[in-house]
């Protein structure tokens, strides 16, 4: 039993990138993944069977931690979010959300801690000091335009590099502002099967280049989420990631979106806006369902992304933007580009690394652990305390073949949750068989998800958009389902 439970906590949280240490009852180390060890710079041989205070010669006898261990804890099965604050001798300061859960082994009920850290150092420093940062960039700005007052001519170019600046910060601000409640990383992408870690291995590869990278994969696998995994491992992570859904605009406005434009450049630009290659400046640019992009805006596109120069609408000015793009799409480009619906240059010039986020029906093996995860996710968000899934539960999410992916998983998961009185989590959804186990004959992706479509639609009499809409079950946008529904000529 000591055997296969170890085993077990090797295999299931061995390769995840958070921190976990399991404690026995006297808050001795039984076993740490990997990724504890080099956070905090420590070795098995000198952590396992030693008491927690002690590693790191008495670096762990933090008393905020003894807090939740000894006062907390007992009176609580899980406690989640105990913020520590702590400088250790060998990495510095660690700012860390602890999540603890008591749990037991069956045969003789030995208590056991499991003791996941989240390093949150990062995101909390930029949050405390967020201020200080804007007024530092401000009195730069003011410092700059009072240098360049002395002469008139020097004042003239400093002050309008300073406008511009100071037009960048204002917009960066206001998106950071949404940006920052955000907390995609790259442990939000779950799993263990062999697809999943080479995906991970491709990240990691291209991360730390400036590459533009092409992210493919049906709607709902997890694109945004490795556009974010990417960004937060590269050297521009220290800002925020931006992002534009190329799907989700008219096509009038997606210019004006990307480039900006001046006051009067178009009927109803009332003022001057700044675009998201000019927020983007020194940072990522996510564009998300680049395959819906306009193709008249493509060339435009194109220019800026070999060039990185552009002009905002209604102006001659020529502007630089050093950006770093990560495109994704649900579609086939090299087949857009033989329809002529996708330029073949833009289409050579975004494939230079392309990453395929495989469907959920192509790695069974990681959906227990998603329903897992997103259940704990669900629960905590809503209040709610599930202890039990049902085998016949697990068993039915494990043969369902998912045409909406992991955004679909979640969807149903969530209904369940809400739909769930007791301990024990109950389906809301009737999942059907799954087409591979029919014994029709086999019909092709299209038509699948067309019937698929169609279902839902006339099950939700034809609601698009808003609560327990056709989107929301599939786990689509409605910019999304309404260009599948053209797609697939489906019409009420």
């Amino acid at each position: 039993m000591e055997k296969f439970f170890l085993k077990y906590f090797d295999d299931v949280f061995g390769s995840l990138r958070e921190p976990l240490v399991l404690l026995d009852n006297d808050f001795k180390v039984v076993k740490a993944n990997r990724a504890f060890y080099r956070t905090f710079g420590v070795k098995p041989g000198d952590t396992e069977g030693n008491v927690i205070y002690d590693l790191g010669n008495r670096q762990w006898d933090i008393p905020r931690l003894r807090e939740l261990l000894e006062t907390i804890l007992p009176q609580n099965t899980v406690f989640n979010d105990f913020e520590v604050e702590h400088t250790f001798e060998n990495i510095g300061l660690k700012i860390m959300h602890l999540n603890a859960r008591r749990i037991y082994r069956q045969k003789n009920q030995t208590r056991l801690v499991l003791l996941a850290i989240e390093d949150v150092t990062e995101r909390e420093y930029y949050k405390r000091h967020l201020e200080e940062l804007v007024a530092k960039r401000t009195a730069e700005l003011s410092t700059a335009r009072e240098r360049a007052e002395a002469n008139r001519q020097v004042a003239e170019n400093a002050l309008m590099e300073i406008k511009q600046l100071k037009d960048q910060l204002e917009a960066e601000r206001a998106y950071l502002q949404e940006e920052i409640k955000l907390e995609f990383n790259h442990d939000n992408i779950v799993g263990k099967s062999d697809a999943i870690k080479y995906v991970f291995y491709k990240m990691e590869q291209i991360a730390e280049t400036n590459t533009t990278v092409l992210v493919l994969g049906e709607t709902g696998t997890g694109k945004e989420l490795v556009a974010r995994a990417i960004h937060g491992m590269s050297g521009r992570k220290h800002r925020a990631l931006v992002k534009m859904n190329c799907a989700a605009l008219p096509a009038t406005l997606i210019e004006s979106e990307l480039f900006g434009h001046e006051r009067g450049a178009f009927s109803g630009a009332q003022a001057k806006r700044i675009g998201r290659f000019e927020v983007a400046n020194g940072t990522t640019l996510f564009l998300d369902e680049i395959g819906e992009l306009p193709l008249e805006l493509q060339p435009k596109l194109l220019q800026v992304i070999e060039s990185g120069r552009f002009e905002r609408l209604g102006s001659s000015e020529t502007m630089n933007s050093d950006v770093r793009i990560i495109a994704a799409t649900n579609r086939n480009l090299e087949e857009e580009v033989r329809q002529g619906r996708f330029r073949e240059d833009l289409w050579y010039r975004l494939n230079i690394f392309p990453i395929t986020m495989p469907p959920l029906r192509a790695r069974p093996e990681d959906i227990a652990l998603l329903v897992t995860f997103f259940v704990e996710k669900i629960t905590k968000r809503l209040g709610k305390t599930i202890e039990v899934i049902p085998t016949g539960v697990m068993e039915a999410l494990q043969k369902y073949h998912w045409p909406g992916n992991v955004r679909e998983l979640e969807n149903v998961l969530e209904r369940a949750v809400i739909n769930s009185s007791g301990p024990k989590l109950h389906l809301a959804d009737e999942l059907r068989k799954p087409f591979k186990d029919s014994a029709a004959p086999p019909q092709t992706l299209e038509t699948l998800e067309r019937e698929h479509i169609l279902r839902v639609l006339e099950q939700t009499q034809w609601k698009v958009s808003g609560k327990d809409s056709a989107a929301e079950i599939l786990g689509l946008n409605r910019s999304t389902l309404r260009a599948r529904m053209r797609k697939h000529n489906i019409r009420k």
